[in-house]
């Protein structure tokens, strides 16, 4: 069952975008994944080149402009969504002016497609650099980049410290020192984020979702998710789904 549960949750992280969206509206998955750093999504949204991509306006008769008119649009909504998500202004900026003018020096559309997901990755990872940044030891960085790579699975105090390698209790009051919270309560937080965005960009029922995450029952993820959002998971995604490209598929 373990092993079905990860194939369940990669499944989710791995899947293509199928439905049809504009790459620069900014309340989409993709750009939620850039900016809370979640490099493995973005690389798997990012397998759909440029060049491939379906439902794009034609902003210009001339093919290369057009290609680049829509890296621009992208890369600069990408640094926007990022400066919201804390980078600095600076940072964000001067990233898009890079890769802005890079593009605008390739001569073919292929070029500037390749370029894409190197952009994209370049800021996802600054990103989940940027939520470790207050983090001084090396070990809670490792735990995170656990946690994230591992929220199908039950995750709990020993096991993360016989990751680092530290004695539990001591990682357990580090961690604390470090990221302002438990580790339990940290690890749920981020259960709860990968559920909204399950809730809200895919067709899982709450079973599903519950298993998946490892949460012991169904009712018990209900219990969780309003205790922290305010609203039963079926509330939020009948809130938020329809505001979504697929909440308006039918």
């Amino acid at each position: 069952m373990s092993l079905e549960k990860e194939l369940f949750y990669k499944e989710f992280v791995r899947r293509e975008n199928e439905i049809l969206r504009a790459p620069y509206n900014p309340e989409l998955e993709f750009f939620t994944a850039v900016k809370s750093g979640d490099v493995t999504k973005v690389r798997e949204l990012c397998r759909e080149r440029l060049i491939d991509k379906k439902g794009l306006g034609i902003l210009s008769d001339d093919y290369l402009q057009h290609i680049k008119y829509h890296f621009v649009i992208t890369t600069a909504v990408t640094a926007r969504y990022c400066i919201e998500g804390g980078m600095e202004l600076s940072t964000a900026y001067t990233l898009s002016d890079f890769y802005i003018q890079k593009a605008d020096r390739c001569k073919n559309a292929k070029d500037i497609s390749d370029l894409h997901p190197i952009m994209c990755e370049d800021y996802a990872k600054r990103m989940r650099a940027l939520r470790k940044k207050k983090i001084c030891s090396k070990h809670v960085a490792d735990c995170i980049d656990y946690i994230y790579d591992n929220l199908h699975k039950r995750i709990t105090i020993e096991m993360l410290s016989e990751h680092v390698q530290l004695n539990a209790s001591y990682l357990s009051r580090l961690f604390k020192k470090e990221v302002g919270t438990p580790v339990s309560t940290y690890i749920q937080n981020k259960k709860i984020e990968t559920a909204k965005n399950m809730l809200i960009y895919s067709e899982y029922t709450l079973s599903e979702i519950a298993s998946t995450l490892a949460f012991p029952s169904q009712s018990y993820f209900t219990e969780i998710f309003k205790k922290q959002t305010g609203v039963t998971p079926t509330e939020y995604k009948n809130h938020y789904f329809r505001n979504t490209s697929m909440g308006k598929r039918s």
